[in-house]
């Protein structure tokens, strides 16, 4: 038996490409925006490091507000998750350092842990407890190192992407992109793709939306001055409830630094389990 585990966190994310479609100075305007939204999402992408926030409706998790923090070389990661409403209401935390991965404990969890508050789950996506459970985070550890500007170039995709025009955001100022795609289209989008790990997690992006039950995004997308996304929205509809999100974006490029969780608060999941000080 293999047990996903599975956390509250913000919607997935992802990078897909593609280009809008249409006849004479329709097709052109759309392709124009397509191509701004495509180079403003690899340019975010490529950041070395990145602070953004969450807000919104995501389905059965209800109102959020989330706060990650990324960086790629070498890879530290920080997600801090925060539900305000729903039956899953309460904040976790991940923390991906050194190539470990550690989640916050719940607090019912911490007595049975010897008063610890943190969970190791090693430097592995799939390993076996000390129990004999075999376990797959590979979601989580994801979910975490994700730059959500990736999501930006769902954009793309779409057939009526279109620019809306100049807006102020976080008092940047921005050029606004919208347009619809439903996720049939990203998910035959995926053909294009070459690398097999990009691939796969955007597929995995694409399952959880289909999980929720959404079946088409609204997406905008915000390009500042320096031509990076500076905000992007994604709202859509599902069986589970509405999902509207938005990414904004505070920092880019400046250093980040995550630290480990205390080794004597950290249970890890391939040991054995002891009490603190035996």
């Amino acid at each position: 038996m293999r047990l996903a585990v599975r956390a509250v966190l913000p919607a997935v994310v992802l990078l897909l490409a593609g280009c809008g479609a249409g006849t004479g100075t329709e097709q052109s305007a759309g392709a124009s925006a397509a191509d701004a939204v495509a180079r403003a999402a690899q340019k975010t992408e490529d950041v070395t490091s990145l602070h953004y926030r969450v807000t919104g409706r995501f389905p059965e998790r209800g109102r959020i507000t989330d706060e990650g923090t990324v960086r790629t070389k070498p890879m530290a990661a920080r997600l801090r998750t925060a539900n305000l409403s729903g039956d899953q209401k309460g904040k976790t935390e991940l923390r991906l350092v050194d190539g470990v991965l550690y989640g916050s404990a719940t607090d019912d969890m911490v007595e049975e842990m010897g008063g610890r508050h943190w969970i190791s789950y090693g430097p592995n996506a799939e390993f076996t407890t000390h129990g004999g459970l075999r376990m797959d985070v590979g979601g989580l550890r994801d979910q975490v190192s994700r730059n959500p500007a990736r999501e930006a170039a769902f954009l793309t995709t779409a057939e009526d992407v279109r620019r809306i025009g100049s807006e102020k955001v976080d008092g940047a100022d921005t050029t606004h992109y919208a347009g619809t795609a439903t996720v049939d289209e990203l998910r035959a989008s995926l053909k294009e793709v070459k690398d097999k790990a990009t691939r796969d997690g955007r597929e995995n992006s694409l399952d959880q939306y289909e999980k929720a039950g959404v079946d088409e995004l609204t997406l905008d997308v915000w390009v500042d001055g320096d031509g990076r996304v500076k905000q992007l929205r994604t709202q859509g509809f599902g069986r589970h409830g509405a999902l509207d999100l938005t990414f904004t974006f505070l920092d880019q490029g400046r250093p980040v630094t995550v630290p480990a969780p205390r080794a004597d608060d950290t249970a890890d999941l391939r040991k054995p389990l002891k009490k603190n000080g035996s």
